[in-house]
């Protein structure tokens, strides 16, 4: 199986992603979305606390939706990270959110046959 991470950009902030090429997807930094949508200073202890908040409210384990790879962090080090595909990404954003999630070119592709990413 081959393994690529990439960088891509949402409203130019960086968001870390890897392409699983078995499962043919996109997986996206949970991290890094929240510290754009959030504009938290500490976005994986928001992520942390989010995560129980949803527990405690709704009995969903956010994490449960959730794998880990390793990304590079941003002190150059490959460090295991949450990361979510397309559809637990836009629950996510949802449940932070509370709105309809609308998607588009300028943010993530909705399969691998519609709005396919260039792997380069």
């Amino acid at each position: 199986m081959t393994n690529e991470s990439d960088i891509k950009l949402f409203e130019n902030k960086k968001v870390r992603s890897h392409w699983d090429e078995k499962e043919e997807q996109w997986y996206f930094s949970v991290i890094d979305v929240v510290e754009i949508l959030t504009e938290s200073s500490n976005p994986r202890d928001y992520w942390f606390k989010m995560k129980l908040r949803i527990k405690s409210e709704d009995g969903l384990e956010l994490s449960t939706n959730c794998r880990q790879f390793k990304l590079k962090a941003a002190d150059g080090k490959m460090r295991v990270t949450d990361v979510a595909d397309t559809e637990t990404l836009l629950r996510i954003i949802q449940s932070k959110t509370g709105k309809s999630v609308v998607t588009g070119d300028n943010f993530l592709p909705l399969s691998k046959e519609k709005n396919k990413i260039d792997k380069k």
